[in-house]
């Protein structure tokens, strides 16, 4: 029986992948992944799907899964920030021809 309040994720990654990624943003801040972008001056000029923050966080999970390709590491990568935030922010993996 599930407990109250349970909600099942909505993607059929392990709770392990999403803690893995999860933890890249306890070492790694948002704070500071965006303070370290703007000190090197490659903030992004508009809003895309790819923001520079979330690039970082890419960059790190292609060294941590480097088996894996692009595209299961970012669905992997937006899962555990989403998982991160809480749910409360979600990320929606970019098409293939994004990446």
């Amino acid at each position: 029986m599930p407990r109250v309040g349970w909600k099942k994720p909505e993607t059929e990654r392990r709770l392990s992948d999403l803690v893995s990624v999860g933890v890249l943003t306890r070492v790694f801040p948002p704070e500071l992944v965006d303070e370290v972008i703007a000190d090197v001056g490659r903030t992004e000029q508009r809003h895309r799907s790819l923001p520079a923050r979330v690039m970082a966080y890419f960059a790190i999970g292609m060294a941590l899964y480097s088996e894996g390709s692009y595209e299961d590491v970012l669905a992997q990568l937006t899962d555990g920030l989403s998982w991160a935030s809480g749910w409360s922010e979600t990320y929606v993996p970019p098409s293939k021809s994004a990446i």
